[in-house]
């Protein structure tokens, strides 16, 4: 994901600070994404470098693509600077999360789901369970999720289309989902491409009505990273736009991204 979203950045006449952060094993590594250099640090210098670089990059805003066990470390690093950042992790406590942020009172855009598309989809699911709840009471739920192996946690956007449907009247629980990390099956059953096994995501609701007579299937699949590296971006753009008009709100997610519109693509 980081070497997508500086690609998108760097296409979007956007400006990447050199540096990034990873594991130990990372420390000192110089890595070429979009004709850019950029330095690797490991994480016990993680607060200094930060610190030197947000001074020397005041408009600074950083973006979080790590994994699950880190989001809540890195939040509370970056409330520490004082430094703005996107979070497109999923996992860890979220609700320490708001609470680190809140306490600290930075801006920040928050999702666990950094495609728009995808993003106006469970807005319209939102929509449907608040205006309609019950609309599918007493239906049966399947819920599948395909997607690449290094995801350690189950996805962030099946969960909170789960939440619209069990607004809606269905009975399911998250332990009910199926999810696909095995590359054989996730070609032979699934039909994920090959050449995007190491980055995709799939997802398939199917509802029954009691009486098995009636059913409904809603599906979205995503191969690459592409569609969240722009909307990591058209993220980026607009929290520069509120940190810059010092807004009253300070976190905000990828609804509050799609309303302001402005999309750069």
């Amino acid at each position: 994901m980081g070497g997508a979203v500086l690609e998108a950045a760097v296409s979007a006449g956007l400006n990447p600070v050199p540096v990034s952060f990873g594991g130990p094993e990372d420390s000192g590594k110089i890595v070429q994404v979009g004709g850019k250099e950029i330095k690797l640090h490991g994480p016990s210098e993680r607060e200094s470098i930060l610190s030197s670089v947000y001074a020397e990059y005041p408009n600074l805003i950083v973006i979080d693509y790590t994994a699950p066990a880190a989001v809540n470390e890195n939040a509370e690093l970056y409330a520490k600077v004082g430094v703005p950042f996107v979070m497109g992790t999923t996992g860890g406590d979220r609700e320490r999360l708001y609470k680190t942020v809140a306490d600290a009172n930075i801006y920040a855009v928050i999702s666990p789901q950094m495609g728009k598309q995808v993003v106006a989809f469970l807005a319209a699911m939102e929509i449907m369970a608040e205006q309609f709840p019950g609309a599918f009471s007493g239906y049966k739920l399947q819920v599948m999720e395909s997607h690449q192996a290094s995801k350690l946690d189950t996805s962030g956007t099946a969960k909170a289309v789960i939440s619209c449907f069990q607004k809606l009247g269905v009975s399911f629980e998250l332990d009910q989902i199926q999810q696909i990390r095995d590359p054989k099956l996730q070609m032979e059953m699934v039909g994920v491409p090959e050449e995007y096994l190491a980055g995709h995501a799939f997802h398939m609701y199917h509802l029954t009505s009691p009486d098995d007579t009636v059913s409904f299937e809603f599906q979205h699949n995503v191969c690459g990273r592409s569609i969240y590296a722009e909307g990591t971006v058209d993220a980026v753009l607009f929290l520069a736009k509120k940190v810059q008009s010092k807004a009253d709100k300070r976190i905000y997610d990828m609804i509050d991204v799609l309303r302001e519109g402005n999309m750069s693509t």
